[in-house]
């Protein structure tokens, strides 16, 4: 018999509680010790781990509170944790949101450009531009490294801090957690682990300026040894590793000008091979690939369809599928999955509330896009999921009310399936 309950799940980060944001900004200035440091950590992943199983969301992660933001709004935590785990890398000050610089693409030869010439930002200038329209409200300044020398993973201890306190925070919590943090959720081949630990993915690693290597494919396939290191960490904790991708959609509107759908597909295909490489020899049920459209509250008007871009996604060879179902860019796109069809075994966690508005979606609605999905794949291949971390984007009571809808809409989708 098809189980048709609908399991739950986030893409990963999570709003920061005061206390940790001020410890954080302790630690960057060198005014609180380690062991402090450590024991609020602890204390707060123990805490938004309950929050999360005590709300009814079946696959938890730590909330990435061990990737250190700069501040309550920050948009790429999940990028910026890295600089402190990869060596070959040398610190600039140069702002990413601010560079100025322009570089063309021509066919055949893809290059990203600054941030500030991609071309949603170019179109809508004012609106980047006027702190009052909540496009970048409340950015910090975001120092950028450059690659200098060969990429290597720095053996910090951080991922198995990462791993250790998820384990502890859910074998804590049993009760709510059957098996706590070797438990399960599903049954049969789609089967996932309760926990997950989201980790950057190589191309995503690689978007930065390259001083080194001969080639961007050397880069990338360096980022990829690299960080296979930490991706097999995870997983040998018994959990799901996620790999933040947004590489894979995001950067069409950083490439200036609009390059073609082939030229763009090669591009991403050497981004899939990487991922394929870093994950060989681990289990492809505790793997899971996000795909995004970025971070931002932007009109979005030049993100890339993703019925163009997801025969190469699902070449990447992992367990699960997410990405964005719920932006008001990307809400129609459920449609892609009339006419593709998934891999064997492999399950999708699509989107079903956005991380770029502040409207909390009715759990009806929640519930409608669920059914799309499951009416199109089979209600066994969907866990609903936000479309991307919630942390740094929203405040913290509108993330929380967004997660008691999302669980909320799979109940009701979970009844109107029986």
């Amino acid at each position: 018999m098809t189980d048709t309950t609908i399991r739950t799940t986030h893409v990963g980060s999570l709003p920061r509680t005061p206390e940790l944001l001020e410890a954080n900004e302790r630690r960057a200035a060198g005014t609180i010790d380690r062991e402090e440091f450590l024991g609020i950590l602890g204390d707060s992943v123990d805490a938004v781990v309950r929050r999360q199983l005590e709300m009814g969301v079946d696959i938890v992660n730590e909330g990435e509170y061990g990737h250190i933001t700069s501040g309550a709004v920050d948009y790429g935590a999940w990028w910026n944790y890295s600089f402190s785990r990869l060596g070959g890398l040398t610190m600039t000050d140069e702002d990413r949101w601010a560079n100025p610089e322009k570089i063309r693409s021509t066919p055949g030869n893809i290059r990203l450009t600054s941030f500030a010439d991609r071309r949603d930002r170019t179109r809508f200038r004012d609106a980047y531009e006027d702190p009052t329209s909540g496009v970048l409200a409340g950015r910090a300044k975001v120092p950028n490294p450059e690659f200098t020398g060969p990429v290597t993973y720095l053996e910090t201890g951080e991922v198995e801090a990462d791993t250790a306190l998820l384990t502890h925070a859910l074998d804590a919590r049993e009760d709510l957690a059957p098996g706590g943090a070797r438990g399960s959720v599903g049954s049969g081949a789609t089967a996932r682990p309760r926990g997950f630990v989201a980790a950057l993915s190589p191309g995503a690693a690689a978007r930065l300026k390259n001083r080194y290597y001969d080639t961007e494919e050397e880069l990338v396939a360096a980022c990829a040894d690299a960080l296979s290191h930490e991706y097999r960490a995870i997983t040998d904790a018994g959990f799901t590793v996620q790999l933040d991708a947004p590489d894979l959609a995001e950067p069409w509107d950083q490439i200036n000008p609009e390059p073609s759908i082939e030229d763009y597909r090669a591009w991403i295909r050497v981004r899939v091979d990487a991922i394929n490489s870093a994950l060989r020899g681990l289990p492809r049920e505790r793997t899971r690939l996000h795909v995004c459209w970025g971070s931002w509250h932007g009109p979005h008007v030049t993100d890339v369809p993703f019925g163009d871009i997801l025969d190469e996604i699902l070449r990447a060879e992992v367990g699960s599928f997410s990405f964005e179902g719920a932006s008001p860019r990307h809400a129609h796109e459920w449609r892609v999955w009339r006419d593709h069809e998934l891999p064997e075994g492999a399950v999708i966690y699509p989107g079903v509330v956005s991380h770029a508005m502040n409207a909390v979606e009715h759990p009806r609605l929640v519930a409608d896009r669920i059914l799309r999905f499951a009416e199109l794949v089979g209600p066994e291949r969907v866990i609903a999921s936000t479309d991307c971390g919630l942390g740094g984007r929203l405040h913290a009571d509108i993330a929380w009310a967004k997660l008691e809808s999302l669980v909320e809409g799979a109940r009701i989708a979970s009844d109107e399936l029986r």
